[in-house]
């Protein structure tokens, strides 16, 4: 039987995300303010708006399933949309040093994510019909991204 090629990785942006106190709704849900950021690659580049906000679920195994919706204001002007879905996750300690703010070693934790966009630019239209994946990290007061086209 064929089978279709392997997958390749195509390199969109970084995005260096600025983010508000944990507001800890109950024990298992929190939402987390984003206060603005900037978006720097290849194909896209603007800032991130303040007033998205990340909406997290802590599940009883210690993973942390999160949804962060949030505009991207490309340099032309234009308008994206993203919906940003993922899985953070660790050993016990190394997740309390992150939910008390602590810096962490990136590599303690898996926190992968699977943008989603939507855009009226025709510019970008590209963003609404492929598939991405993003590798992130958790710093003291703000997340870091990098979003990959999957080809």
């Amino acid at each position: 039987m064929p089978h279709a090629a392997l997958p390749e990785l195509l390199h969109v942006a970084d995005l260096k995300v600025s983010v508000a106190p944990a507001i800890e709704v109950t024990a298992s849900r929190r939402v987390i303010g984003i206060a603005g950021g900037e978006v720097r690659g290849a194909r896209l580049n603007g800032v991130v708006l303040p007033g998205g906000a990340d909406f997290q679920v802590i599940r009883p195994d210690g993973v942390i399933a999160l949804t962060a919706r949030y505009v991207i204001r490309v340099d032309s002007g234009a308008l994206i949309y993203v919906e940003n879905s993922g899985l953070r996750h660790g050993s016990p300690d190394v997740m309390e040093r992150l939910r008390r703010g602590e810096s962490v070693d990136p590599s303690l934790v898996y926190f992968r994510t699977a943008p989603r966009f939507e855009t009226s630019a025709p510019e970008y239209e590209w963003l609404t019909r492929h598939i991405f994946v993003g590798t992130a990290a958790r710093l003291p007061d703000s997340v870091a991204i990098s979003f990959y086209q999957l080809l």
